[in-house]
């Protein structure tokens, strides 16, 4: 599909790519809060941008990266690979949050602290009609455009919209704002769910960018399982940012003025092998209870691969760890397959499009036809990082 994904050599916003009369271009968004691994900054924003370009959308797309200052010397080579990086701080500083619980404990919860509140930036992209914000550790399997096409022409503007795999079976409303998934690994005995963090489609508007930065600076946010709004918003991995902020705009905050947002099914969306219930899965039967209270659930980990349409290297952990996954086992076996097509994107990408010659010592041998050559051996010392072609190799 066209795609509008050149490099920029600035940090300013863009100008607007789409009119009325076309598709609207899609803004696919990565966040950076810290200049961790080359790999799971490069590798797996660049794996994660040609899985979009491969999934054949019929909507145009742009990259961006929003990322936090203190990451900012890491975010040349993103530039090299497409995204348009816009350095952005956090959307309230710390310390003119005036809850004094969450200002005091905000700085260490979850997996980044306050620097999670980058994310929100991307509903600053007012001059897309629709953003998509990912994890780096994701990957797209299929198209999404029964996302796009039921926000952009209503949920019955398409077979794929009317098809949706929507949580618990519910009908879609006539607005939708954004969809998102559920973290139910994260919650036990909790009134309400978090989001997971590493998936996010939205309407990018100023407003509700201002309303989170209001419920931020001056919301009510109360310790143990009070959380945003001491409405049960909290208690959870990441409560105190994304995780929790999110589902407590959509779900209950009156600032959010009829703004309605969709929870999918998380086997075909975001998924990421996890175990639906609460106890562990022996010689694949599994035991306990529904996690999301349901009193049967199904198991993401046998969707059948081909009805997968985004994946996200959680509970599987990095393709770059080179893991097996060998074992015969329900916790296993999707891993792999989705391990797998991660190396296939990245094989694809070097093989076809840069036309890198991998022999020698460039090409690992162990387990070739699944790790396609890109691991010398198991763990992440024995994975063989990418040599971005040109000027972008430093």
């Amino acid at each position: 599909p066209p795609s509008s994904n050149d490099p920029q050599k600035n940090d300013q916003d863009p100008p607007a790519t789409t009119t009325s009369t076309k598709k609207p271009t899609i803004a696919y968004v990565i966040s950076i809060t810290a200049c961790g691994s080359d790999t799971s900054l490069i590798d797996g924003a660049t794996v994660l941008s040609h899985s979009i370009t491969l999934s054949r959308s019929s909507y145009p797309h742009k990259l961006y990266a929003i990322v936090h200052p203190d990451a900012r010397d890491c975010a040349s080579p993103l530039r090299h690979v497409g995204f348009t990086v816009l350095i952005r701080d956090v959307p309230v500083p710390v310390a003119e949050i005036s809850s004094d619980f969450l200002r005091e404990k905000v700085v260490t919860n979850g997996c980044c602290g306050e620097k999670e509140y980058i994310k929100l930036w991307v509903y600053s992209l007012v001059e897309h009609e629709i953003a998509v914000h990912l994890d780096t550790d994701t990957i797209i399997l299929k198209k999404m455009d029964g996302l796009f096409d039921a926000m952009f022409l209503g949920p019955e503007g398409s077979p794929e919209a009317r098809s949706l795999p929507v949580a618990f079976g519910k009908a879609l409303p006539k607005r939708i704002d954004a969809f998102f998934t559920r973290d139910y690994n994260m919650v036990k005995n909790r009134k309400h769910v978090g989001v997971q963090g590493g998936f996010l489609v939205l309407k990018p508007s100023m407003q509700v960018f201002d309303d989170y930065s209001d419920i931020i600076r001056n919301g009510k946010f109360e310790g143990g399982r009070g959380g945003w709004g001491d409405a049960g918003f909290g208690g959870f991995y990441g409560s105190m940012t994304f995780q929790g902020i999110v589902p407590y705009y959509y779900d209950i905050d009156p600032k959010n003025r009829g703004i309605s947002a969709v929870e999918l099914n998380r086997c075909y969306y975001n998924n990421m092998a996890d175990n639906p219930r609460t106890e562990r899965t022996v010689n694949d039967v599994v035991h306990g209870k529904c996690r999301d209270g349901r009193h049967e659930c199904e198991d993401c980990r046998d969707t059948p691969l081909n009805e997968i349409v985004t994946a996200h290297f959680t509970l599987c952990q990095k393709p770059w760890i080179c893991m097996s996954h060998s074992i015969d086992l329900v916790q296993h076996r999707l891993c792999r397959k989705l391990h797998h097509e991660w190396f296939k994107v990245r094989a694809n990408l070097e093989d076809k499009v840069w036309r890198i010659q991998r022999t020698g010592k460039n090409y690992g041998q162990t387990d070739p036809m699944h790790f396609m050559g890109y691991c010398k051996g198991g763990g992440e010392r024995n994975y063989l990082p990418m040599r971005l072609p040109g000027a972008a190799i430093n």
